[in-house]
């Protein structure tokens, strides 16, 4: 049975855990690297990568989901996001710590986010998808990447 792109979802770890996020915000994935520091900058934002002669700004997604910063490892890559439609469509990165594979997930198989725990923010979860017996946090992509939010924290810091 052929699954359609909207059940699909591109898994990855962060530290141990397990997260996801639909396949139709992804554009590709890239190996860490070449990443400019920017000053004043919320600890969530790693910096900004040349992306084909386009600026990126890539998001530590671990630090972002209040994890704290992800190490850089081996098989730490950047996944390239679309959010929003045009004209204000962004692109960005998220620094994972490895990408695992792509999943079909059926409705039917995800629940809802729970009602408390799971240790993040509830709007940063799309919701809990079950697949052979073990759970995985799917990610909202919109509440993750709520520029105006990320712009806040980095009035914080001065």
């Amino acid at each position: 049975m052929e699954m359609d792109a909207e059940h699909q979802y591109l898994s990855f770890r962060l530290g141990e855990e397990t997260f996801a996020l639909g396949i139709l915000a992804v554009r590709e994935i890239i190996e860490y690297g070449g990443v400019t520091d920017v000053p004043m900058m919320p600890a969530c934002v790693r910096g900004v990568i040349n992306l084909r002669g386009a600026v990126v700004p890539v998001l530590d997604l671990a630090s972002r989901l209040g994890r704290g910063p992800s190490p850089i490892g081996r098989r730490s890559c950047i996944v390239i996001v679309e959010s929003g439609a045009p004209p204000e469509q962004q692109v960005l990165g998220l620094l994972v710590d490895g990408v695992n594979a792509v999943l079909d997930i059926d409705a039917a198989q995800i629940e809802p986010p729970p009602g408390f725990g799971a240790g993040l923010r509830n709007d940063f979860i799309a919701g809990i998808g079950k697949v052979n017996g073990k759970f995985i946090i799917l990610v909202s992509l919109e509440a993750v990447l709520n520029v105006p939010e990320i712009a806040a924290m980095a009035g914080e810091i001065n």
